[in-house]
């Protein structure tokens, strides 16, 4: 191998070296963060951040990279929604297409439902109904003529903006839905689909026993993760939408299971 370029090979390996160490020390990086630090083009830079990601070494996210998530304190919510944007922003557009007017929707926290959540207003449907139990989607429909908003209340968890406890499950316990989009942190073959709050399972498994039909909103990073606590079994399951990245034998054995996968 030449001289020249056994160098920039092993000067882009040690480049990628410090980026990962970067984002270990501090919990992310930007790509202009990279860009200054070791004077390459954004090109570069976000081409070493795929390389990273690939790896496993950061999760890439909307201008950057964070550190992975591991079974600790979850990423808080606005974190959350810059990770893998674009593919949340296809899921969300597949699963309104499931929406039509005067039906009564569930959604849970989690930022491919706050994504939903936006593109379901951008769809302005006539005499929609929405129940939630997280903060900031609630506050996307506040104001929509559309909408009649059931918010479930309870005690506010902050990091996912979300309404848990006796009392919400209690709410839930109360209503019926057509249709309930699930997110999930985890969703594993055997496991089903797992979350990192133990309450929030509790109240996610309250809602799939209040709705007629059950849509999975997860992108692919989701496949093959098991979380703390299990929020819904396969057998509740109609439909899961997520990336075209998803495992092939994972979305081949869900379907084996009777469930409609939906690539986007």
């Amino acid at each position: 191998m030449p001289v020249q370029i056994l160098k920039t090979r092993l000067l882009t390996e040690e480049r990628r070296r410090e980026i990962a160490g970067l984002v270990e020390r501090q919990g992310r990086v930007t790509v202009s963060e990279i860009r200054r630090l070791f004077g390459v083009s954004a090109v570069t830079a976000r081409s070493d951040l795929d390389t990273l990601s690939a790896s496993g070494a950061v999760v890439r996210s909307h201008g950057g990279g964070i550190r992975p998530l591991v079974a600790g304190p979850d990423y808080p919510l606005k974190v959350r929604e810059s990770i893998r944007h674009e593919e949340k922003v296809r899921i969300a557009r597949a699963a309104v297409q499931l929406v039509h007017p005067s039906q009564t929707v569930s959604l849970c926290t989690g930022s491919t439902s706050a994504e939903l959540a936006s593109q379901l207003r951008k769809a302005n449907l006539e005499h929609l109904t929405v129940i939630t139990y997280a903060l900031n989607i609630a506050m996307q429909f506040a104001d929509s003529a559309n909408v009649t908003l059931v918010m479930i209340g309870g005690i506010l968890r902050q990091v996912s903006n979300a309404f848990v406890g006796p009392q919400a499950e209690h709410m839930i316990g109360s209503l019926h839905a057509d249709h309930l989009f699930l997110s999930t942190v985890g969703l594993d073959l055997d496991a089903g689909l797992t979350t990192l709050d133990i309450l929030e399972a509790q109240l996610n498994m309250r809602m799939v026993k209040a709705a007629r039909e059950i849509t999975v909103i997860a992108d692919s990073s989701k496949f093959g993760h098991r979380s703390l606590s299990v929020s819904a079994q396969w057998n509740h399951v109609h439909r899961v939408i997520t990336d075209d990245a998803a495992p092939a034998d994972t979305v081949a054995a869900l379907r084996a299971k009777g469930i409609d996968v939906v690539l986007v």
